[in-house]
């Protein structure tokens, strides 16, 4: 018998310590997607994978691709193991089904160079894409070309137009092409001690520079790991973070904006009055505190903001303007769409 193992790889940056002191480390999980939902969350079924002080998280990524694709060969000549309960051999082949993580941390995975680019979403295309950047082959060269640029002179300047100009960041060789852009500005401010060197011997020695940091490896090695890892693509397979996108992104500023609202006519007391009476066995969600949440209304967290949405509709009819109150409809409807934690007709959603 053979398995498919679906796997949800998960990194992010994370503090070590038990006091608040922020100690930055990057950590990376996987989990089995096969398991049932609510034993996503279990912590025996999830694997650690590694961690790092040093190491960026394109290194990891690195890491992972090659433990599963390259050294392992797991997702190509599968593996081979006893089954327990049915007492034989089987075969799994583990593939990578989706990168979970934050939206900083997506955006790293996917080489995205950040809102004030040109070009900064793959998904919608906003920007107005090339066609020639469209394609696969087109998109890696947008990697090589920074390489490229870094032997040139004006590197760093030419480096940092392109990744304006195109969304391109990669974090994976950026230590590399930082070297090589400050030895460029070094050999053009001291040349050598008779002479100063032309352009083409700077060049020169900047190429041989690069094919030593490069230490024998392709381009392509240098490239966002993701980006050829077999069965995944990295722009889609990294689904939306609800958490800072939704609750802590729409919602957070639409209660701030209604906040404001009621405490400008001095009706902040009649709301909580509605929050208290709300029937909260009725919600599928923590308790509403209404003296907490209008006493720390500026400091909330997701789960009070994921309690919030399900009822300010009802609770500030008449405290607000109709807009407001549409505009709550309209989040409400969303995050309906958005927390379906079970599918009932499996074969109708398949379909």
């Amino acid at each position: 018998m053979v398995y498919t193992v679906p796997l949800i790889i998960f990194m992010d940056d994370v503090s070590g310590n038990i006091l608040k002191q922020w100690n930055k480390h990057f950590v990376m999980y996987m989990s089995n997607a096969n398991l049932q939902h609510e034993m996503l969350d279990w912590e025996f079924f999830v694997w650690f994978i590694t961690s790092s002080l040093h190491a960026s998280p394109m290194e990891l990524m690195h890491a992972m691709k090659q433990s599963i694709s390259y050294v392992s060969k797991a997702s190509t000549l599968g593996i081979i193991t006893w089954d327990c309960q049915d007492q034989e051999e089987v075969m799994l082949v583990p593939y990578a089904l989706f990168l979970g993580g934050d939206n900083p941390m997506q955006a790293e995975e996917c080489s995205q160079g950040g809102l004030n680019c040109n070009y900064y979403c793959w998904t919608c295309h906003a920007g107005g894409l090339k066609e020639y950047k469209e394609t696969e082959a087109g998109y890696c060269s947008l990697f090589k070309n920074q390489f490229e640029m870094a032997v040139c002179s004006g590197a760093s300047t030419k480096i940092q137009a392109s990744v304006s100009s195109m969304g391109i960041c990669n974090s994976l060789s950026l230590s590399i092409l930082n070297t090589v852009v400050e030895m460029g500005k070094w050999l053009c401010r001291q040349g050598s001690r008779n002479r100063v060197l032309q352009e083409s011997e700077i060049e020169a020695m900047l190429e041989k520079e690069l094919t030593e940091l490069l230490g024998g490896k392709d381009l392509n090695d240098m490239l966002n790991p993701p980006l050829g890892m077999e069965g995944i693509n990295i722009h889609m397979d990294t689904p939306t973070e609800i958490l800072h996108t939704i609750l802590l992104g729409i919602v957070k500023y639409f209660w701030g904006k209604t906040v404001h609202l009621m405490e400008k006519v001095k009706l902040l007391d009649l709301f909580q009055s509605h929050l208290d009476l709300i029937e909260h066995d009725v919600l599928n969600t923590p308790n509403l505190d209404p003296d907490y949440i209008c006493c720390y209304k500026g400091t909330l967290i997701g789960k009070h903001f994921k309690s919030l949405v399900q009822v300010m509709p009802f609770i500030i009819h008449d405290l607000v303007p109709q807009t407001v109150i549409d505009g709550w409809t309209t989040i409400g409807e969303l995050i309906v769409l958005l927390w379906h934690m079970k599918i009932e007709d499996l074969e109708g959603y398949l379909v």
